[in-house]
């Protein structure tokens, strides 16, 4: 049986704005059963509505505070059994993780349901289990606690879980999110191999993330479906030029904004020293051995796969990392723990992570997020000047975002708040901006703003990059200075430092 979709309308109504919304509009959509469908996000959330809407997920869709939602038009032919994994639902799990947090109550730190347990408790059978645990890669996590795993390790919790419910539909939203190259080259491979098992169908904004088992390929533009094309008509579709042209000029925007406010402190050589930086839990070696120094006008990428810390190692230098002051670290000539203020160190560091978004659980509005960001708070608790007011309203104007200025965070889909998260770092002109997986929950327009906006920046030196991708189509051609983690999980991590065309 198809699954048929007619004159599709949802609405929702949010406060301060006069009239429902429209989330999603899809004319017509056939999805007949032995085809496996690819919804491309050129514009706007869409995509990510689309797939609450078909695992029919109300509570997903009530669960923003004040918010009504209501829908129009004909849906039927829906399986019985459909899984979804997203990083709205990643992002769910890990709130529910934290509300059970006993530590208080402990005599230890409690580190979260375990991963075998989070698997198991989705499976009919314990062999199962063991199966998806091995297919994903879980053994030498297995017993790790789900809090202390990195996005990419819980983006493979999350498909373990999605598949031990053995659905009739798998709907995965932005699937490679996460993922380190080779994790991603097995997604796509077990993509490819479950098309007779399981009918699949991807939201991505990312052109390469087709396994070659999608047979046809939809397109939402803001909010609409506004095509539907066979694999081969795709291939030949100029939309992602259009759409490239689109950013580049909404990037030459975003770097006259940046300039028009600019203004930085000298800082002497080094910036950031970190002389024989180790992180170690009682039963497990993170990284030791790290040497690194960053100069100013240099731009550095860190790469590595899941679980090596590159997180960890930019929380270091943030301040973020409970093991920060067990280092030995130099950040802008201070040396850490000699009696600085953290705000001291913050106040010329922008941060984009998906530690920071999980953190931004706040009520708070779209403006007040942005404005957040100068004063490194999780929330707005001061009074803005007139000027920083402004400077925000400019970023939401920039984002086509200004009718969401008094929206509170919580009701905002997933990349309308990573978005936001963006101009928060952004906005305080830092020295140095760090960026860990920027782009994740961003439909195509907004991710090629993003990247063409930090191509300039750092070509003119208006902040200095850490950046952080797994993906190749992210590379930025200003960053000629790379820190690979080398080595294992059993064993830990060490860093190689190299140079490409050095400055």
């Amino acid at each position: 049986m198809s699954i048929q979709l007619h004159q599709i309308k949802l609405y929702s109504s949010r406060p301060n704005i006069p009239k429902p919304v429209i989330r999603l509009s899809i004319p017509k959509l056939d999805i007949q059963p032995e085809q496996h469908w690819a919804f491309f996000c050129a514009k706007g959330d869409a995509g990510s509505v689309f797939a609450q809407l078909l695992t029919n997920d109300k509570e997903q869709q009530n669960n923003k505070p004040k918010e009504e939602v209501e829908l129009d038009g004909e849906l039927s032919g829906l399986p019985e059994k459909i899984s979804l994994v997203s990083l709205a639902e990643q992002q769910a799990l890990l709130e529910e993780e934290l509300a059970k947090d006993d530590t208080d109550f402990l005599d230890r730190l409690d580190k979260g349901t375990s991963v075998e347990q989070l698997v198991v408790a989705c499976c009919q059978s314990s062999e199962y289990a063991e199966e998806l645990i091995t297919l994903f890669d879980l053994q030498s996590l297995r017993y790790r606690g789900f809090r202390n795993l990195s996005t990419g390790e819980i983006r493979r919790v999350m498909l373990a879980r999605a598949l031990a419910e053995q659905p009739d539909l798998l709907i995965l939203d932005d699937p490679l999110a996460g993922l380190d190259i080779s994790h991603q080259a097995q997604l796509i491979t077990l993509i490819d191999q479950l098309q007779n098992d399981v009918q699949v169908i991807l939201i991505t904004s990312r052109e390469q993330a087709l396994p070659d088992s999608i047979t046809h390929i939809g397109v939402f533009n803001e909010e609409k479906l506004t095509g539907s094309y066979s694999r081969k008509e795709w291939e030949s579709l100029p939309l992602l030029a259009h759409l490239r042209a689109q950013s580049a000029e909404r990037s030459e925007a975003m770097l006259a904004l940046i300039q028009q406010y600019q203004h930085q402190t000298d800082m002497p050589d080094p910036l950031v020293a970190i002389r024989n930086g180790k992180v170690e839990y009682t039963d497990k070696l993170i990284f030791d051995d790290v040497n690194w120094q960053i100069n100013n006008r240099q731009h550095w990428q860190v790469r590595g796969p899941n679980g090596c810390g590159k997180s960890t190692l930019l929380g270091l230098i943030f301040g973020d990392h409970p093991q920060w002051y067990s280092n030995d670290i130099d950040i802008f000539g201070i040396k850490r723990g000699s009696g600085e203020s953290i705000w001291e160190i913050k106040q010329h560091i922008g941060m984009v992570s998906s530690a920071l978004h999980l953190q931004y659980r706040v009520s708070c509005s779209a403006l007040d997020t942005i404005l957040s960001g100068f004063y490194d708070s999780i929330g707005l608790y001061q009074q803005p000047s007139i000027d920083e007011i402004k400077q925000a309203r400019d970023w939401l104007k920039l984002l086509h975002m200004e009718h969401l200025a008094s929206t509170s965070f919580k009701q905002l889909e997933y990349g309308q708040q990573r978005l936001l998260l963006v101009a928060r770092a952004l906005i305080k002109r830092p020295k140095i901006l760090i960026l860990d997986e920027p782009y994740q929950g961003l439909d195509f327009l907004n991710r090629q703003l993003v990247k063409n906006a930090l191509e300039m920046i750092a070509n003119n030196n208006l902040s200095q990059l850490l950046y952080v991708s797994h993906h190749s189509e992210d590379a930025l051609d200003s960053i000629h200075n790379f820190v690979d983690f080398v080595g294992c999980a059993e064993t830990g991590y060490k860093t190689v430092i190299s140079h490409s065309n050095p400055q």
